[in-house]
């Protein structure tokens, strides 16, 4: 019933297996599919040591193809990408996306990298908190993407100063205007290996966005085979916490919603994926 929705390939240089290890992986822990979304090339060599190049596009697809045929009939592999924003790039990624069908399109804003920081960090943490949002919401208003990756990523880059009270209503307008959109938001499960142990985004931001009717897509952001599904009971039993009654996954960019207690049930009733 579930997908892992967010997993990488070795083509970003930081990520390890085969598309067909993720696979396999995704078959043992008890899920119907997996959408591939490794990190999207960029132009000018912009963080490529982080990233497939341009000239490794088509090399990716061809993984994922190898990997779709060896599991046809026991396992749905699709091609998705995870998709850099920030101002200026849209016309490099809306000729990107247009090249291959895509499954599903992740929007991502990384605080983390060297190149963004150059534009956007001026010494003061809360003013870059700032931006980071507005960013993240500008992302999901370009119509570029799906889902909006790990949305409070920002918190472990300045995790000394993260004070979620302070932030909230920047975060607040953010939502509002994610969602006017549309665009679904991720619940990342690798955030509890970060400098914030807690799944991206946290518990008080759910609720905010449990509050605008902003739906959820959960991922682990694989980058070993082994995290596949990682985590995806205790991401499925939060939202219920929080209030929410359905998950969703997208198939060909079109979202399905599924009712957590299903979705809970498809995992039980397998082996499932790790807590």
């Amino acid at each position: 019933m579930l997908y892992e929705s967010h997993c990488h390939t070795p083509l970003c240089n930081h990520a390890q297996g085969e598309p067909t290890e993720y696979a396999a992986a995704a078959l043992a822990a008890g899920l119907k599919g997996i959408t591939v979304t490794c990190h999207c090339p960029l132009p000018g060599g912009h963080s490529d040591w982080v990233r497939m190049r341009p000239t490794e596009y088509e090399l990716y697809h061809q993984m994922i193809e190898v990997a779709r045929q060896e599991y046809a009939g026991r396992l749905d592999v699709r091609a998705g990408i995870e998709s850099d924003f920030f101002p200026g790039v849209e016309p490099w990624l809306e000729e990107l996306h247009a090249r291959h069908p895509l499954n599903h399109v992740l929007g991502s804003v990384h605080p983390q990298l060297p190149e963004y920081r150059d534009l956007y960090y001026h010494g003061d943490d809360f003013a870059f908190q700032q931006t980071y949002f507005d960013h993240v919401a500008q992302a999901a208003e370009t119509g570029l993407f799906d889902t909006m990756a790990h949305p409070d990523l920002v918190k472990n880059q300045t995790a000394d100063s993260w004070d979620f009270e302070r932030i909230a209503p920047y975060i607040g307008e953010a939502l509002d205007r994610i969602a006017a959109t549309g665009v679904a938001m991720e619940l990342n499960t690798s955030g509890r290996y970060k400098t914030i142990p807690e799944m991206n985004p946290s518990p008080s931001m759910l609720s905010m966005m449990l509050e605008r009717k902003i739906p959820v897509v959960i991922g682990a952001d694989a980058h070993v085979p082994h995290r596949v599904g990682e985590g995806y009971p205790e991401a499925l039993r939060t939202l219920q916490q929080v209030g929410f009654t359905e998950v969703n996954i997208f198939l060909d960019r079109q979202r399905t919603p599924i009712p957590i207690a299903d979705a809970l049930a498809s995992l039980t009733s397998t082996s499932s994926p790790q807590e």
